[in-house]
């Protein structure tokens, strides 16, 4: 990567947050493709150089300041011990808009109910470190092991318990397993190496890409309304309309109306229009939102 010329060299997770991670970028203005079997994709922004790295590497790569950034999970950067600066948290995950959860779990039938029965028992996880952090919290001796995956199937036959990441809990339900009991709950952020921090181009750079991602990941669930008011029905419309902020009211060329717009919550407006229209509402137009800057 050049060091001459303004880049900032960003990396993106690999993997199950890919997808999600590349939809905001697009939401917040940065086209992002990526080709077969390419670890370097292309964007629309020169001072851009994008890496596709795994999540659970990007932390480190920034620490050691070979990435100026990236976008990894919290529990990432726990697991490594990274030493680096966090200047976004972002509410999404591969499936839903929660925070992903790494938990204890255990087959249903099994007879550990909390952390001081995994003493002398083995336990697999992806994230040793965590686990082991754990097990000294709470002055338990057990054997971690890493799993390479379908560490689900492994709690049945190879170990006691395992530690899984999880959104919904859908999948250990399914593999008719216990959660027993949290260890992190975890959502992406955006990182920084603390050298690259003190560059003003870098840190500019960094902080208005964290503004539009954090924009456009605040608009998914919200829609903009616009709708024709008698002005002698004003304050009805008004008290049953719930508003981002205090909605916009403006004059219509015709004498008697007003024009009101507002941003609200996308679930509640199929309860919303019908009152509106009872209010006296006419030409309501619902819209979607690309981002909101608060």
């Amino acid at each position: 990567m050049s060091n001459d010329k303004r880049v900032l060299r960003l990396g993106l997770p690999k993997g199950s947050l890919q997808e999600a991670t590349l939809e905001k970028l697009g939401r917040a203005g940065w086209n992002v493709q990526v080709t077969n079997r390419s670890y370097i994709p292309y964007v629309d922004d020169p001072e851009l150089e994008i890496r596709l790295i795994r999540a659970q590497e990007i932390s480190r790569y920034v620490e050691h300041g070979y990435l100026d950034a990236g976008i990894t999970g919290h529990d990432w950067i726990v697991e490594n011990g990274s030493k680096v600066r966090e200047v976004g948290e972002f509410l999404f995950s591969k499936a839903t808009r929660q925070p992903t959860r790494w938990v204890l779990a255990v087959p249903e039938e099994s007879p550990i109910k909390g952390p001081k029965d995994l003493q002398g028992k083995r336990i697999a996880t992806e994230v040793v470190n965590l686990t082991k952090e754990y097990l000294r919290k709470h002055e338990v001796t057990a054997e971690v092991e890493f799993s390479w995956g379908a560490t689900e199937v492994k709690a049945h036959e190879l170990v006691d318990a395992i530690v899984e990441v999880t959104e919904t809990g859908s999948s250990l339900r399914a593999h008719r397993l216990r959660i027993v009991d949290t260890l992190l709950t975890s959502t992406p952020r955006m990182i920084v190496n603390h050298e690259t921090w003190e560059n003003p181009w870098k840190k500019q750079k960094i902080e208005t890409l964290c503004l539009l991602l954090r924009g456009a990941i605040d608009a998914e669930a919200k829609v903009g309304l616009k709708l024709n008011v008698p002005t002698d029905q004003l304050p009805k419309v008004l008290q049953t309309l719930p508003a981002l902020r205090n909605p916009t009211v403006s004059s219509l060329s015709q004498p008697g109306w007003v024009a009101v717009e507002t941003i609200l919550d996308e679930r509640v407006v199929r309860e919303i229009i019908p009152l509106l229209k009872a209010a006296g509402a006419e030409g309501i137009i619902e819209y979607p939102l690309n981002k909101i800057v608060y």
